[in-house]
């Protein structure tokens, strides 16, 4: 299905693929009559050119960028807007939306959620945005249906802002990143790597976009092959799907952990924006005559199988044909990972599962940025036709992702084929993706179009003895096994007449219901400020010195930011700097936040001229009394963590942020999953050490003292001695890794809001 190249490739005239080997000169010379400049074919990437044209810095190694558009979610606006707001924001300078899809039911809090809603529609008013309101659509269809533009670039505080199949470089960061933008400051990146997802055949009937997502992700998440590199898709093979088809593929270049993604466009995606009303935004794209890459995968579209991501990750995956070949081992499999995951907390078996030798489910989902388009669901509609759920324990939702999708469905009566089995479906909303809608019995295992299924991602809580998994399939898949009352059935086991009905975009709702500043901005409108919206607490300035506590220790092989912070049960609270901190790693580890607190009060203590209590002092004296150009008044105390490779999924700011509120102060990793999460450690101010894979130089519960760290921070230092104190100052090695100049001033600050205020 799917071949990783061993080395980068020339692609000759958008088809031909030259692998970049022992003799790839000859062959070039052969093709072309001359051998191209390796350097000079790179800048003939798509990529390439987007970020050419948006690089401000004159320099393409070190790139500055300023987006066309910006689009946040009301999880993530409130937080970016308060940031802002407290650096100087006086008008929004590019087009910002603010959609309303996370926090759409007000279950938890109160008036929590509707007063953050409220509190968005007065800012886009105030500072000139676009405001969606809640059910209306999830915030990617909205940029699909309105915002993208071919050759543009997005920036948006959802992990999963991918528009490439429509021609636009959409890249998903946390909040802070955005706010750079809203102040007239630039995204800074050095120029990524590219590498061609190499397109051939055409898929079977039956198998959807979901499936090929899956198959890609497999095959390059554990080898970190397209890292924070570009993915770009090229090929015969991209002609030959619908713009749906691709954007279903494209949403999901995010769980391979990529920087951004794009897409040759052709006819299909012209008449994409035709449909939208939007003609004039397309233009066609594609790679240069002689185009170098610096990796290929190499993707046959006719050899994908519907696909099963199982628990508890987007990469462990299989054909479905594999799982139910293969129960035994499989599901032993996923048991063995379970534990790792959840660290002994819970019981997990799939044993129950297993009835007459076939594999059950309880629970079926489509929905979101991944499933809800409409094509997804027509040709689920198609599968479903005729048949019955079921009155068992099986259900099935379907959340169409706009309201634009949804009243098309009505009108050409697919919605009436998926209510007829028994089924229900709901509006535009993101919570089954993060845990916020139809989280599943304890022990129930739900089948998900969607975009993640991270142990307690669905909802369940480990804190309070609850399990649920999730596995990711396509809808077509997930029809197929509700068409069968919960037996996983891949889509291709059935013969299905696909009806393919075409899209009539109505773009009516929104011009009722959304508002529209167009770019006009109203200082005289007052923000309304529920009581749960907090502002940000001070922050300080890096000290000259550092006494760290190690407060926890992850040895997962990756750690997510929902493991982080978690996701659905806090997203009420993500306004609330303090309130929202109380939840930090508390799945993982839910002794951390009492840890922190008892560390942040000794810092605290050392800020008043208290007393620092006998461990912290304990550790000053120590430290104190072996660097004489240390003590009390220029040492600053902090709490650290460990984990091997932290920071995959969500861009939540908040995974750092929290953190920082409770006094933190570092991270320390073999290595960060994401650039987003190690970018949201840098604009809290936190400093994102390394230390070599191997055995552990220190464990949890040890305080590290880093004499002159302010000093080598300013220094550009890149390896920063650090002393164990309960060890007879035992010497350790932190590494810094690459920052920019504004990258060390706003650690040096503290964090970026007093670094913008430091530069007003």
């Amino acid at each position: 299905m799917v071949k990783v190249w061993k080395h980068g490739a020339y692609l000759l005239g958008g088809s031909e693929l030259i692998a970049e080997d022992g003799d790839h000169e000859a062959r070039l010379a052969k093709a072309l009559g001359r051998c191209p400049d390796k350097k000079e074919a790179a800048k003939n990437t798509m990529a390439y050119g987007i970020l050419a044209a948006h690089n401000t810095s004159g320099d393409m190694d070190r790139l500055q960028i300023r987006f066309d558009k910006l689009t946040s979610h009301d999880i993530t606006f409130v937080g970016i807007i308060q940031t802002a707001r407290a650096s100087g924001l006086e008008r929004f300078p590019v087009p910002y939306v603010l959609t309303n899809c996370h926090n759409s039911l007000c279950a938890v809090g109160g008036t929590i959620n509707e007063d953050d809603h409220m509190f968005g529609l007065t800012c886009a008013k105030k500072y000139g945005g676009v405001y969606v309101p809640p059910h209306q659509a999830v915030i990617h269809q909205y940029a699909r249906e309105m915002l993208a533009g071919c050759g543009q670039m997005i920036l948006g505080s959802d992990s999963h802002t991918r528009y490439g199949a429509l021609g636009t470089m959409a890249m998903g960061e946390g909040g802070p990143e955005l706010v750079k933008q809203l102040l007239n400051k630039t995204y800074d990146i050095n120029m990524p790597g590219v590498i061609g997802i190499y397109l051939t055949g055409k898929p079977e009937k039956g198998v959807g976009p979901q499936d090929v997502a899956l198959a890609i992700i497999g095959a390059v998440f554990a080898n970190g092959y397209v890292n924070n590199k570009v993915m770009e898709f090229v090929g015969p093979g991209v002609a030959g799907l619908s713009a749906d088809f691709r954007i279903g593929v494209d949403v999901m270049t995010t769980e391979t952990t990529c920087l951004s993604s794009i897409w040759t466009t052709d006819e299909k995606i012209r008449e994409f924006y035709e449909i939208h009303g939007r003609e004039e935004d397309y233009k066609e794209l594609a790679p240069g005559p002689v185009a170098y890459y610096d990796g290929i995968v190499e993707v046959d579209l006719s050899t994908v199988k519907p696909m099963i991501a199982m628990p508890f990750h987007p990469s462990n995956t299989y054909t479905i044909e594999e799982v139910n070949a293969n129960l035994k081992d499989v599901l032993a499999d996923v048991e063995a990972r379970a534990k790792v995951s959840l660290g002994g907390a819970v019981e997990f078996s799939l044993a129950d599962k297993v009835r007459d030798g076939a594999f059950y489910v309880e629970q079926g989902i489509i929905a979101g940025c991944a499933g809800g388009g409409f094509e997804n669901i027509c040709d689920a509609a198609d599968i479903l036709n005729g048949a019955s759920i079921g009155n068992g324990a099986f259900t099935l939702s379907v959340y169409p992702a706009s309201m634009p999708v949804y009243m098309e469905l009505i009108k050409n009566g697919a919605a009436a084929k998926i209510l007829e089995t028994g089924a229900v479906m709901k509006t535009a909303f993101c919570g089954p993706c993060f845990g916020a809608g139809d989280t599943p019995a304890n022990n129930a295992f739900s089948i998900r179009h969607s975009t993640r299924n991270f142990p307690n991602r669905e909802g369940s809580k480990l804190q309070s003895g609850q399990i649920a998994s999730v596995a990711l399939m396509d809808a077509r898949s997930i029809a197929a096994t509700a068409v069968n009352k919960g037996r996983l059935t891949p889509a291709t086991d059935l013969d299905v007449d696909y009806t393919k009905p075409k899209y009539y975009f109505d773009k009516g709702i929104y011009e009722k219901r959304v508002f529209d500043s167009k770019g006009k901005a109203d200082p005289s409108v007052e923000i309304q400020l529920g009581p749960n919206i907090k502002d940000w607490p001070e922050m300080s300035a890096l000290t000259e010195n550092l006494l760290l506590k190690v407060v926890s220790e992850i040895h997962d092989p990756v750690t997510t930011t929902d493991e982080l912070i978690p996701s659905g049960e806090t997203s009420s609270y993500r306004s609330n700097p303090l309130g929202l901190a109380e939840f930090t790693l508390s799945r993982k580890d839910p002794a951390y936040v009492g840890r922190a607190k008892e560390v942040q009060a000794a810092e605290r203590a050392r800020m008043s001229g208290a007393a620092l209590g006998a461990e912290a002092q304990a550790a000053m004296e120590a430290a104190c009394g072996s660097f004489e150009a240390a003590d009390r008044e220029n040492t600053g105390i902090g709490s650290t963590i460990f984990a091997v490779k932290p920071g995959d999924g969500s861009a939540r700011e908040q995974a750092a942020s929290c953190q920082k509120v409770l006094g933190g102060w570092a991270n320390i990793a073999n290595g960060y999953a994401t650039k987003r999460y190690r970018s949201n450690l840098i604009n809290w101010g936190m400093l994102p050490f390394l230390v070599d894979e191997g055995e552990l130089p220190f464990q949890n519960g040890d305080w590290l003292f880093i004499p002159g760290i302010r000093r080598a921070v300013e220094e550009k230092k890149t390896e920063i001695p650090a002393y164990v104190t309960g060890d007879g100052m035992r010497e350790i090695t932190l590494k810094l890794g690459q920052l920019t100049d504004d990258e060390r001033q706003i650690i040096l600050d503290g964090c970026l809001i007093n670094y913008y205020r430091a530069n007003r």
